[in-house]
């Protein structure tokens, strides 16, 4: 049977790894959205300086039900920081059926 689902697409970042990144993407994203399905990182990049890794950031897309309960919007419109930096939450209208 199809289903309708949101995406919402995260950026984050952590100093540790892809994976404690993953989680911050998904902890910025709960504070925003309700009944998150799945998570699923897209893009990894790593920042370097002086051949050493910095930063570890991922592209997460976050895939929730559809329907009215879903957002969960503070109100101004913005996400916290993650770890102290600022995070991009982007709403993007993808459907998948």
């Amino acid at each position: 049977m199809p289903k309708v689902v949101k995406v919402i697409e995260v950026l984050a970042e952590s100093e540790r790894s892809w994976e404690d990144a993953a989680k911050a993407a998904l902890a910025e994203a709960s504070k925003t959205l309700r009944h998150i399905r799945s998570l699923y990182v897209e893009n990894f990049v790593a920042a370097v300086d002086n051949g050493k890794i910095t930063t570890y950031r991922i592209n997460a897309k976050n895939f929730i039900r559809s329907g009215a309960d879903s957002l969960r919007l503070n109100r101004s419109g913005e996400g916290a920081a993650v770890h102290g930096r600022p995070s991009t939450v982007a709403f993007a209208p993808t459907l998948i059926l």
